[in-house]
This record gives C-alpha cells, structure tokens and sequence, in this order.
C-alpha cells in the first residue's frame, strides 16, 4: 500500500495492526519507522509492505514480485472482513 506522507503511512499501519489484532492476529515481525518512508508488517502468510508514494517509486516492489499472484481487494476492510490493500 502507498501513503501520501510519513504520517499517513503509519495511521494505516497501526490500522492493519489493530484489525488483525481484533481478528486474533499478531504480527510476527515489524520493520520500518514512520519516518524511514517504509514499514513491514509480517503476519505468517500475510505480509503488508507500507511505503511513502516516494519510496515506492524507488523500491519498485510490483517488478520485483512481478512474477507472483496478484490479488485485489475492493471495498473497506470491515464492510468485506479483510486488510483492504491497492494491488
């Protein structure tokens, strides 16, 4: 998923945080920092890549995984009882 800025960015990940949580879902790992344009939310067979619309250009992760599955998700999260994300 992609924010505008820093701040953005980790409003949405404490988010998906709080929504798993509530589902019974902790995460197994965390990495980033607001600040760092980034965060990694590792939930098993889950894992939320966050970024700054800057970082993203400059980490290019959808050519990197360009070989794998997509999927989408549309709507909110608790209108389809999911993570809602943008791929």
């Amino acid at each position: 998923m992609s924010a505008s800025n820093d701040r953005q960015l980790g409003t949405v990940v404490d988010e998906v945080g709080r929504q798993l949580k509530e589902r019974g879902r902790a995460a197994r790992r965390r990495e980033g920092e607001r600040d760092t344009g980034w965060m990694l939310l590792d939930y098993g067979e889950i894992v939320v890549h966050a970024f700054t619309e800057e970082q993203r250009a400059f980490y290019d992760l959808e050519r990197l995984w360009g070989d794998a599955p997509a999927f989408s998700y549309a709507g909110t999260a608790r209108a389809e009882g999911v993570v809602a994300g943008d791929r």
